[in-house]
C-alpha cells in the first residue's frame, strides 16, 4: 500500500488551518485518512482563545484515534464524540456559542480488510475520491454549500446566517448532533483501487479552475502526487491573478491540502 499526502498553507505567516492524517493499520489491519480544513474565524478571534490550527490538532487527533480504537462506531458516531471530545476541552474558557467558534470541514474513510467495507464520510466542501478497479472515480460530496445562491455568501453575516442552520450548510463546531449532516456510506473494500481526500483549496484544479474532471485529477495525484497537484493550484492561481484587471473574485490563495492511498 502506498500513501502520499502534501499541505501547503494558502498566506505566508499565516498558520495552516488544514490538518491531515492517514493511519496504518486499525486494528491491525485496514486504515484511515483523514483531512480537515479550518475555518477562517472573524477578526474578534471567533470567540476561542486557541485558535483554528488548535481546534483541528484535536478534533483530528480525536477522530484518527477512535477510527483505530473503536472500530464497532459508524464514523458519524465517532465524528460525535470528537467533537464532544474537543468541545469540552475547551469549555470553560472559550465561547462556544459564537457562530465562528473554531470549527472545520472533514473528509473521512476508513477500512478494514480486504474482504470487508470501506466506510466514507463528508461534512461540507471537502472532498473524497473512489477510485474502482477499472479506473472509474466517484466523488463524495457535500454539496449543501454550492446549492446557496452566490449572493447569500457575499457577507460574513449572510454567511453566518446559514452556518450549521437549517436550509444552510454545516461544518464541525461544537454540537455533535451537526454528525449526523454529514454525507457517510460505505462501499466493498474491494471496489477501491485508490481513494484521496482534498480540502477545497486543492480541489480547485477541478472546482475552480475547470482543468480537468475528478478522473483527471486522480490521474494527476497518481502520477504527480499530492504535491504536484497542489503545485498546479498555485501556478494557475498566480496566472489568473495576473490576468484578472479587477480585484480578484475569489481568496487568491486557500490552504491546500490532498492525501491518496492506492491498495
Amino acid at each position: 500500500m502506498r500513501i502520499d499526502a502534501a499541505t501547503a498553507p494558502g498566506t505566508s505567516g499565516h498558520p495552516n488551518e488544514d490538518w491531515v492524517s492517514a493511519a496504518l493499520p486499525v486494528q491491525g489491519q485496514g486504515g484511515s485518512l483523514l483531512v480537515l480544513d479550518g475555518v477562517t474565524p472573524p477578526r474578534d478571534g471567533g470567540g476561542c482563545v486557541h485558535g483554528v490550527p488548535w481546534f483541528t490538532a484535536r478534533l483530528g487527533g480525536a477522530l484518527v484515534e477512535l477510527c483505530g480504537s473503536r472500530p464497532e462506531l459508524t464514523l458519524r458516531a465517532i465524528l460525535a464524540r470528537s467533537i464532544r471530545r474537543t468541545a469540552d476541552a475547551h469549555r470553560q474558557t472559550c465561547d462556544l456559542s459564537h457562530v465562528r467558534t473554531p470549527q472545520a470541514t472533514v473528509a473521512l474513510a476508513r477500512w478494514g480488510a480486504p474482504d470487508g467495507e470501506l466506510e466514507y464520510l463528508v461534512l461540507s466542501d471537502s472532498v473524497l475520491l473512489l477510485q474502482s478497479p477499472e479506473g472509474s472515480v466517484e466523488p463524495v460530496l457535500d454539496d449543501r454549500l454550492d446549492r446557496l445562491p452566490r449572493e447569500a455568501l457575499r457577507s460574513q453575516a449572510s454567511a453566518d446566517a446559514l452556518r450549521n442552520a437549517e436550509g444552510g450548510f454545516f461544518t464541525a463546531a461544537a454540537d455533535p448532533a451537526v454528525a449526523e449532516r454529514a454525507v457517510a456510506g460505505s462501499v466493498p473494500r474491494e471496489r477501491v483501487r485508490a481513494l484521496a481526500a482534498l480540502t477545497d483549496g486543492a480541489a480547485r484544479w477541478v472546482q475552480t479552475f475547470a482543468e480537468g474532471d475528478w478522473t483527471a485529477c486522480m490521474k494527476l495525484l497518481r502520477t504527480e502526487g499530492a504535491q504536484g497537484l497542489i503545485d498546479r493550484v498555485r501556478a494557475r492561481e498566480s496566472a489568473a491573478a495576473a490576468a484578472d484587471s479587477g480585484a480578484p473574485r475569489w481568496k487568491l490563495h486557500d490552504d491546500a491540502t490532498a492525501v491518496l492511498a492506492e491498495f
